[in-house]
């Protein structure tokens, strides 16, 4: 049996301002196995691995572009999110921030960093903010998530959990299929969040979906813990992005309203993506 999480208020104050939050019912993701940990005996540990992967693809508006990236950096120092640093049994995270679109476009923005405090933040927040903000063809979930996995063996610092934080506005057209891509992730204890952006209404011309927020929970998020926040309301954007980077450095999914989902064909075809590109383009 499968679950899905629809939650309607969240413990942390204000986590829930900017989206619907579902999620897969599980105990937050154990720590990962000891030998992990032991890699590097003189590596600090941090509470958390965590790699946000953001869509630029062109049909992510300049405006929706802008905003997006703000509302990282403003989440980031947020007292909300160094007070759910501080509650971590280390105090601090590793993170890194890639933005992608076609299976072989991905463009690391900031390499791995560890936010320990306001000041740390405050650096991570301002390369965020200074870089140009661009768009690129295409959108392949799989390309980030491919690209992602080998991220974390780069990184020096060893967490206790490690998770992909992906946004994005429409399927996967490009590159490998979706779910071979997240089982690869899983298989690797690596656990993938979504942050679907549907602040549009669906378009023949962006090839958008009816229903991203089911794609993401039925074809792109997985592991133990795992969850989406839906964004809805351009107006709640940053409020979403915030609510979803407290969540992750929390460790967990707040208080659930259960919503079984049964083993079964997922609502949305996970290759739907594919096949309005072939529709369309023929290729």
């Amino acid at each position: 049996m499968r679950w899905y999480v629809s939650i309607g208020a969240v413990l942390v104050a204000g986590m829930l301002a900017g989206g619907d939050v579902a999620g897969v019912a599980a105990p937050a993701p154990a720590i990962q196995p000891g030998h992990r940990l032991a890699e590097k005996e003189s590596t600090p540990s941090v509470d958390v691995e965590l790699i946000i992967a953001v869509d630029v693809s062109y049909s992510m508006d300049m405006d929706e572009l802008a905003i997006q990236r703000e509302g990282y950096a403003q989440a980031i120092v947020s007292k909300e999110f160094l007070q759910a640093l501080k509650a971590g049994p280390n105090g601090k995270i590793a993170i890194t921030y890639f933005e992608w679109a076609a299976s072989n476009d991905q463009k690391v923005i900031i390499p791995w960093r560890v936010i320990d405090g306001p000041e740390s933040a405050d650096a991570v927040s301002a390369e965020i903010l200074k870089t140009p903000v661009r768009r690129a063809s295409r959108t392949s979930i799989s390309g980030a998530i491919y690209f992602a996995m080998p991220l974390f063996d780069e990184n020096p610092y060893r967490g206790l959990r490690r998770v992909i934080d992906i946004s994005g506005d429409g399927p996967n057209n490009n590159g490998m299929p979706i779910t071979p891509a997240r089982e690869a992730a899983l298989d690797k204890g690596i656990v993938i969040n979504g942050l679907p952006i549907m602040v549009k209404e669906p378009s023949y011309s962006t090839m958008d979906i009816e229903n991203l927020d089911w794609y993401y929970e039925d074809c792109v998020i997985g592991g133990p813990g795992s969850f989406v926040v839906t964004i809805k309301d351009r107006e709640k954007f940053k409020e979403a992005i915030r609510t979803k980077l407290l969540l992750e450095v929390a460790g967990r999914t707040p208080e659930p309203r259960h919503v079984p989902v049964a083993e079964k064909e997922p609502r949305v075809n996970c290759l739907i993506g594919e096949k309005i590109w072939q529709d369309r383009w023929g290729r």
